[in-house]
């Protein structure tokens, strides 16, 4: 049994470190470009209300993904889970900023990947700046802090005497001038452009989604968002210009992808579609032989988690997947099947306590609220802060002028389960769990039974419930941030 175990392995690393033959002889360097707090609002999706040249282009240059999804709607456990290709509810880095003061360390055979990639002689950086234009945030937001260090440098000059190279540049957030509102105007002048009159999204032209109230608030924040992505695609270009500049742009293989979804209300912190739903292009580089499915201008609908990109990005540099990674390769001649599910978990996010779980195939979403209480109108004093469709939402619900979808939308409470077809309603507002026609309740049983098997498969550590004494100062620090509401009484 021993050597037969030992034969099967030798040909699983040899299929796999063949996904890309070139990579014993040169390796491409490789450049994520990660957009915060985004969905699907480029042109190259449709979105009219952007200016996105820049990965418009690199859409055409390469291939676009319309079905990829985070594995947690919000981004410290998100980035937890895509920087090692493992489930943060497998690993223990599920809640929202978790582990960064104790001895915390990741279990056995889970790394950073750009530990894997730096063993395999990759020069690793997170860049910030290229020459004096701040291009990236440095950010890290990881649920592990003792690994040692995440990378090697942030100087994106050193980047071309030192190929191959992984390199990350993590957009300006898309959350723009939240937690200032007085610099709204210096912060929209400078990242949509040189002047005031770039904007394109205004609160008249816009069309916020239905489970908001119809309200110049609401107007006005989605304006504010879709005007944040023209300026993180601004600072995009600065990046893709240098590359050029430098003459590494042919030996560097682009993926750009969001870490989790929308800047809104309804959409990080949640697991519907406005919150998991994230893009990726993905650019080849000239110098290198393409995998098959790499065609330039191409569109991909295969279900993907981000979790994935992990896997590709190791494939790539000629790296074989870890025995344990959960993440899949979706590029090259040995690429693995395409997922019928993508899986993602939400549980406590700063001082608020939810746990839900959700399942998405090509067409439903599945989700499940194991939590008692309210859902959306649970409190959670940064997004009651920085988000004023929170404060107004409940402003009117008291006064009756909430009706449809966003009356729902405050209600709803758990626990309790919900089902869409995304198809004939992509705003989720339609909840099918209790349809008795065939169609739905097929599509209830065969998610719900895919979710139990997940949950189960990959040890799912959110039944176990975190010590009141870890939760309870998360309360304070949110506090001291931003102030809890008046009508909140504990």
């Amino acid at each position: 049994m021993h050597h037969r175990f030992t034969i099967i392995l030798v040909i699983a690393l040899t299929s796999l470190s063949g996904t890309f033959a070139h990579a014993a002889a040169r390796r491409p360097n490789i450049l994520w470009l990660v957009g915060e707090n985004l969905k699907l609002d480029l042109g190259c999706y449709g979105e009219k209300l952007v200016r996105t040249p820049n990965l418009d282009r690199l859409a055409a240059e390469g291939v676009r993904y319309t079905r990829v999804f985070s594995t947690n709607p919000a981004c410290a456990p998100s980035r937890s889970a895509f920087f090692t290709g493992m489930y943060q509810t497998t690993t223990d880095t599920h809640p929202m900023r978790s582990h960064r003061s104790d001895d915390f360390r990741l279990p056995p055979g889970v790394r950073p990947v750009t530990h894997r990639l730096r063993d395999a002689g990759y020069f690793t950086a997170n860049i910030k700046t290229i020459g004096e234009r701040s291009v990236g945030t440095g950010k890290l937001d990881l649920n592990f802090v003792n690994e040692g260090p995440i990378y090697e440098s942030d100087d994106w000059s050193a980047l071309k005497s030192r190929q191959p190279f992984f390199a990350v540049v993590n957009s300006h957030e898309n959350e723009y001038d939240i937690y200032d509102r007085q610099s709204a105007k210096k912060a929209r002048v400078e990242w949509v452009g040189e002047r005031e009159h770039e904007k394109i999204a205004t609160p008249e032209n816009v069309t916020p989604p239905p489970y908001y109230p119809d309200h110049p608030v609401v107007r006005q924040e989605w304006a504010r968002y879709l005007n944040s992505v023209s300026g993180m695609d601004r600072r995009i270009g600065w990046v893709l210009e240098q590359l050029r500049k430098d003459g590494l742009e042919e030996d560097t293989v682009i993926l750009f992808f969001g870490d989790n979804g929308r800047l809104e209300a309804r959409g990080i912190h949640w697991c519907y579609d406005s919150g998991l739903h994230v893009p990726m292009i993905v650019r080849w580089p000239k110098n290198f032989p393409a995998p098959p499915q790499i065609r330039p201008g191409a569109v991909n609908h295969d279900v993907i988690s981000l979790l994935d990109v992990t896997a590709t990005t190791l494939a790539v540099a000629g790296v074989p997947r870890p025995p344990l990674m959960q993440g899949r390769v979706f590029l090259g001649a040995q690429a693995d099947a395409p997922r019928a599910f993508a899986f993602s978990a939400r549980d406590r996010i700063d001082e608020t306590v939810q746990r839900i779980r959700s399942v998405r195939d090509a067409r439903w979403r599945y989700l499940r609220n194991f939590t008692p209480g309210p859902t959306f109108a649970s409190l959670n004093r940064y997004k009651e802060k920085c988000f004023p469709i929170m404060p107004l939402m409940r402003e009117l619900q008291p006064q009756g002028k909430l009706t449809g979808p966003p009356a729902d939308l405050m209600k709803l409470g758990g626990p309790g389960e919900e089902l869409y077809d995304i198809e004939s309603d992509p705003y989720e507002i339609r909840n099918l769990v209790s349809s008795p026609k065939p169609e739905h309740r097929e599509a209830l049983l065969r998610l719900r039974a895919a979710l139990d098997t997940w949950m189960v498969e990959t040890g799912d550590r959110g039944a176990i419930p975190e010590p009141p004494e870890v939760i309870a100062p998360f309360a304070k620090e949110m506090h001291d941030w931003f102030g809890t509401p008046a009508w909140f009484r504990p």
